[in-house]
């Protein structure tokens, strides 16, 4: 029947995205995406056009994720402990499979794609919608009072720093360094947490 996929979305898209994650978009043709996904590559052509359509959809799916996870690691009234939920969220999520697979929007930033202004948008919208997560749970009433500078401006930080933390776990892939650089800039940004 014209029109009507002839394969699982869900499935492909996470197969994609596995694909993306390990290699990059930039590495990553659609010969690449019809053998990891099994779907012919002339129905990913008729379904999504290209690669960067496919690549975009399934990125959606993982900020749609990590965003989420974010804001979940983000409750509470106690700056130190939600800070420390939010980065270890972040470095296991770098560290998940059967090798560490570091940071998606770190790598796909890293590897030339961002030339393409619609992955850009993307990423860029990931990031501003993470650092308004952020914002919003340290400037809780509360919360504030444990930060040694203005919400937004920590929340730019704590943003910021995730993305070292993306370059240093492929570089050193030290996971308990990376907790202990967490820990150190907890320390610095949120000196009146509640509990050390």
């Amino acid at each position: 029947m014209a029109g009507v996929r002839q394969f699982d979305e869900d499935t492909m898209l996470e197969d994609a995205l596995a694909l993306f994650w390990s290699q990059g978009v930039a590495a990553t043709s659609m010969v690449d995406l019809a053998n990891a996904t099994g779907v012919q590559r002339g129905s990913l052509y008729n379904a999504y056009g290209d690669r960067e359509a496919i690549f975009l959809r399934a990125y959606d799916r993982y900020a749609g994720r990590f965003l989420a996870s974010a804001r979940a690691s983000l409750e509470g009234d106690d700056a130190g402990q939600m800070l420390r939920r939010f980065f270890e969220a972040v470095i296991t999520s770098m560290f998940a499979g059967e090798t560490a697979r570091g940071c998606l929007t770190t790598r796909t930033a890293g590897d030339g794609s961002l030339a393409r202004q619609p992955i850009r948008a993307r990423i860029r919208q990931m990031l501003d919608d993470l650092t308004a997560i952020v914002t919003e749970a340290l400037a809780r009433p509360g919360v504030r009072e444990q930060l040694g500078l203005e919400p937004a401006r920590a929340a730019e930080l704590v943003v910021t720093f995730t993305r070292g933390l993306a370059v240093m776990e492929r570089v050193y892939g030290d996971r308990a360094a990376l907790l202990r650089g967490a820990n150190s800039l907890i320390s610095a940004i949120a000196p009146h947490a509640k509990r050390a």
